[in-house]
């Protein structure tokens, strides 16, 4: 006969701490096959097929054909490393401005932050490119920034005028159009022949990523990334509410300036280097939640970084081989696995208010 555990007891505590452990473990370990999996793939497929068995000589002792080599270290590894980064900054990104709104369809994009910091760097793309022939990693990062912040500044004005989240969201996409109208003017009117690839640009695509790109973008998401992990405490005590957060001694107004800031960076370094790409911010954190069955900050802001690297890692490929030799930007792909997502969210979230 079996003995039933009840529900209180040390056994019943330990048995339900095992199962929330090995579910966590279960979501890490699927990510991380997806991940290598996807690694392959990219690497492997293009107008070049390189088998596998000369993919991991390639890259692990740089020796084999020197067209390959090439085609690897200088083509494909900068780009699958970008797609990377840039998903996982974008998805942690997203999760920062739910937590700071309390609200699940918060995300970069669709609050116009996105939009906001596309305008800013093609403007000072084409002011540099135009007066100095080229522009640095950094600068585009510095303008991504500033566009972030106006952006976020003008849905902050917002928020304290509306109480619904759906106005929030209207504003948020109404700026976002804006920015995007002001962006293509000066796209149309800009005759410059060395920002010819702009307009691709304000589409979003990694193509063209380099190893410069890439240590940019790591340092960059780097720091960010573990200065959002040692929020993980304030953010977990901030989703019990304002209240419950300053009882813990958390200074609620300075850990919200830090929401703000930490999430237009990871944004900004992402529309410098892809240009916008939507809907990663709201899908993969709700996935990823879904998945673990928890908010704990600790577990979830790595797992949503990882998750946000496998998403748009995927979405690249996608965009890369489905209709090759043409390349579709990577927005187009990202929106169409991404806003089924978001509808099942606002469906889902509309039955749980009813």
């Amino acid at each position: 006969m079996n003995e039933k555990v009840n529900p209180g007891t040390p056994e019943s505590f330990h048995m339900e701490n095992f199962r929330r452990r090995s579910r966590y473990s279960i979501v890490f370990l699927v990510l991380l096959a997806a991940f290598v999996m996807i690694t392959v793939l990219n690497v492997n497929t293009g107008n070049v097929n390189i088998p596998v068995s000369r993919i991991f000589r390639i890259i692990f002792t740089k020796a084999g054909d020197v067209d390959e080599v090439n085609i690897i270290w200088k083509i494909r590894l900068p780009r699958i490393l970008m797609a990377a980064l840039l998903g996982g900054a974008l998805s942690l990104s997203g999760f920062l401005l739910q937590t700071f709104f309390s609200n699940p369809i918060a995300g970069p994009f669709v609050l116009g932050i996105s939009s906001g910091a596309k305008m800013v760097v093609a403007i000072v793309m084409i002011f540099f490119i135009g007066n100095f022939g080229r522009v640095s990693s950094y600068v585009l990062v510095a303008a991504a920034f500033v566009g972030s912040l106006l952006a976020t500044g003008f849905i902050l004005a917002v928020s304290r005028s509306v109480k619904h989240m759906a106005a929030l969201l209207v504003a948020g996409i109404m700026i976002g159009y804006i920015c995007s109208a002001v962006t293509e003017l000066i796209i149309t009117f800009a005759d410059d022949s060395d920002i010819v690839n702009l307009h691709g640009w304000s589409q979003g695509s990694f193509s063209g990523m380099n190893w410069s790109n890439v240590a940019v973008g790591a340092v960059i998401v780097g720091i960010g990334v573990i200065c959002v992990f040692g929020l993980s405490k304030p953010i977990g005590a901030y989703q019990l509410g304002e209240a419950y957060a300053q009882s813990m001694g958390v200074n609620v107004k300075r850990f919200r300036v830090l929401l703000i800031l930490f999430s237009s960076i990871l944004s900004a370094c992402v529309t410098a280097f892809a240009g916008p790409i939507s809907f990663v911010g709201i899908a993969v954190p709700f996935l990823i939640k879904h998945a673990l069955h928890t908010s704990k900050p600790l577990v979830v802001i790595p797992a949503t970084f990882f998750g946000g690297s496998v998403f748009v890692m995927f979405c690249d490929l996608v965009a890369r081989m489905a209709f090759a030799p043409r390349e579709l930007n990577i927005s187009t792909v990202t929106s169409i696995f991404g806003a089924p997502i978001v509808i099942y969210m606002l469906i889902r979230r509309q039955k749980g208010n009813m």
